[in-house]
């Protein structure tokens, strides 16, 4: 969009449109055009010796990673774990955030400092800090146990109970705000409309302030799962073997095997799977890809 709209500024000769945006066009063309080429003309190289490859033009790894079932089922697990985390995400959002914009000052305050805080902490480490609290020999395991709603300890992490947790930690914050950026310009004289004509807190809930945080809920959506699919840190801290994504299996490609061309092929083709699915998530929350623009 910066370079369509840098060039519209040229032709109309508008120089000091063009100066603003300059530096912003030069940033993305230097740090996402010309690595994405460069990802793009690797994945067309042929496979040599460990660590090396031929230079040619050829669909040798793109090849490979459409006939591999390992791939396949990386792929799979990647988009459960997507959907099931975004699920979760998104639906305890839209209610925290809910609760933020009815709430008023030191209350509001302290809802949104606290979904906030959590992003100023380093994503690892704040993922890291699961471990404890979830392994069998953990805080909640203790807490259940003392309680007697268990008999002996559960292994939540590593497992997919802690992966999906800590995902849901890590793309929740993202979710809230996005849901809570379109509730705040909400006007509640509507809430108290539906109220006024006979409608119960749960169905103005549903039939008012549900519609109008749509391109909210749509944003937190797409940000959510691709986040969620694409999820490297929380598997690889909470998981267990079981729980690889295509994100850690191209860590391997790229860091271990040195396999460039098939790893770089691998992302590629993620990269436009979950662009077609997210696109098709907007168009389904609001009818149009273009429906979040009032975010």
């Amino acid at each position: 969009m910066s370079f369509a709209w840098l060039g519209e500024r040229i032709k109309r000769r508008d120089a000091g449109s063009v100066f603003l945006i300059a530096p912003l066009a030069a940033f993305e063309l230097v740090f996402f055009v010309v690595p994405f080429l460069i990802l793009v003309r690797m994945s067309l190289n042929a496979n040599a010796d460990p660590g090396f490859y031929q230079p040619a033009w050829t669909l040798e790894a793109y090849r490979a990673v459409l006939d591999s079932g390992l791939y396949r089922d990386l792929v799979v697990f990647s988009f459960e774990l997507g959907v099931i985390a975004t699920v979760i995400a998104v639906s305890l959002a839209l209610f925290y955030a809910y609760a933020a914009y009815r709430a008023d000052g030191l209350r509001k305050s302290l809802l949104l400092f606290s979904i906030i805080l959590p992003l100023l902490t380093t994503l690892v480490v704040k993922t890291y800090a699961w471990r404890p609290l979830l392994s069998p020999n953990g805080v909640l395991n203790d807490v259940l146990v003392g309680v007697g709603l268990i008999g002996s300890p559960i292994q939540f992490a590593p497992g997919i109970v802690g992966t999906v947790i800590g995902q849901v930690y890590i793309v929740f914050p993202y979710a809230v705000l996005s849901i809570y950026s379109v509730l705040s310009t909400m006007d509640w004289d509507t809430v108290e409309a539906a109220r006024d004509l006979g409608a119960s807190r749960p169905r103005s809930f549903l039939e008012v302030v549900v519609p109008e945080a749509l391109p909210g809920i749509a944003v937190a959506t797409v940000v959510s799962f691709a986040w969620s699919v694409g999820a490297y840190a929380a598997p690889s801290q909470l998981g267990s073997g079981a729980q690889t994504t295509f994100a850690m299996e191209i860590e391997s490609l790229m860091l271990t095997q040195f396999d460039y061309p098939t790893g770089a092929a691998f992302s590629l083709l993620m990269l436009a799977a979950m662009l077609v699915v997210s696109l098709g998530v907007m168009r389904l929350l609001t009818g149009s890809v273009g429906g979040v623009e009032g975010v």
